[in-house]
């Protein structure tokens, strides 16, 4: 069972407190057995204040970090020096020691801060809450400050933007762990969309369109229908019964990126989901996915999540014998 640490800071956010355990904790196997086992410390195992009317009571303190596989650090509101001046303070940094190396390292929302000033992002990228991307890039300038995404994973260390993407990470993270089928099923239950289009460009205050305009939402629904077929701009503008410039801009403002760019990232989920639950041949999942051939479909996914189709088969299929 992979075990995972939240540690909570003084000024924990609840919220985002609570999302690895209900997302992780709402992951389980063919047997209906607990993939994911989820314990809360706190830096000395005492109560901790929230940035709310309650405190909390945690089950352990920061030892606990040295017997885990993922540490995950939600945002803490409050006078934090990782925040101020980006250092650690000496019993965050003590406890932070206790993290063995190869621990998966999680930051939802600010939490970034902490692994920023733990030196764990220097020259890697990142993201953050829009609002805090530029302080963050500020006080960790070797640091590449993505504020646009939903959430970034860099192999064994994941941050997320603010509140929401922290649900988004845990359950890409569940994805990537145990594979689609075991994914969905999570979002099914916490009823959340198993991935969401776009990234924080659709959240930061904008002028509200006139009344008139009209949306992307049945357009996208529409071409989700037909992945496997060749769609242009053009099919996708006349649908909307709109210019192609017209579109690519509605399309930035609702779903924070090109309609190119989110088609690719539709047929990248499908030709995942395909690898994942078929036996299909490398040219079908292609072709289903809409990427037309099996060396389209190889190029796309290296580039997006850095391997080739069978060998992230193989991968998924091992991490489905393994929970069935």
């Amino acid at each position: 069972m992979h075990r995972v640490a939240v540690l909570a800071l003084d000024g924990v956010v609840p919220f985002e407190l609570g999302i690895p355990a209900r997302i992780f904790g709402a992951a389980r196997d063919a047997a209906g057995e607990p993939l994911y086992s989820v314990v809360t410390c706190s830096l000395d195992g005492r109560t901790v204040r929230t940035d709310a009317d309650y405190d909390i009571a945690v089950a352990a303190d920061a030892s606990v970090l040295a017997q885990v596989d993922t540490v995950v650090i939600p945002p803490a509101h409050g006078a934090h020096t990782h925040r101020e001046d980006g250092r650690l303070s000496d019993d965050l940094r003590a406890a932070l020691a206790h993290v063995r190396p190869g621990t998966r390292m999680v930051a939802i929302c600010t939490g970034a801060f902490v692994l920023a000033a733990a030196g764990l992002l220097d020259h890697r990228p990142a993201t953050t809450h829009w609002r805090e991307a530029t302080e963050l890039q500020r006080l960790f300038t070797t640091v590449r400050v993505d504020p646009h995404v939903l959430f970034v994973d860099d192999g064994d260390v994941l941050t997320s933007a603010g509140a929401a993407a922290g649900v988004d990470l845990c359950v890409h993270l569940v994805r990537r762990d145990h594979g689609s089928a075991v994914a969905n099923e999570v979002a099914r239950l916490c009823v959340v969309p198993p991935w969401r289009d776009g990234g924080q460009a659709q959240f930061i205050r904008q002028p509200v369109p006139e009344p008139s305009a009209g949306g992307t939402a049945a357009t996208r629904a529409w071409a989700l229908e037909r992945l496997g077929e060749p769609l242009a701009l053009t099919d996708l503008a006349a649908h909307a019964r709109v210019s192609v410039r017209t579109l690519t801009r509605r399309f930035r403002d609702e779903v924070g990126m090109s309609p190119g760019q989110w088609l690719a990232g539709q047929r990248i989920e499908r030709a995942r989901h395909l690898l994942e639950t078929t036996d299909w041949p490398i040219d079908l999942v292609a072709h289903h996915a809409g990427f037309g051939t099996g060396t389209s479909l190889r190029q796309h996914l290296h580039s997006a999540v850095g391997v080739a189709p069978l060998a992230y088969r193989r991968t998924f299929r091992s991490a489905a014998e393994m929970t069935a």
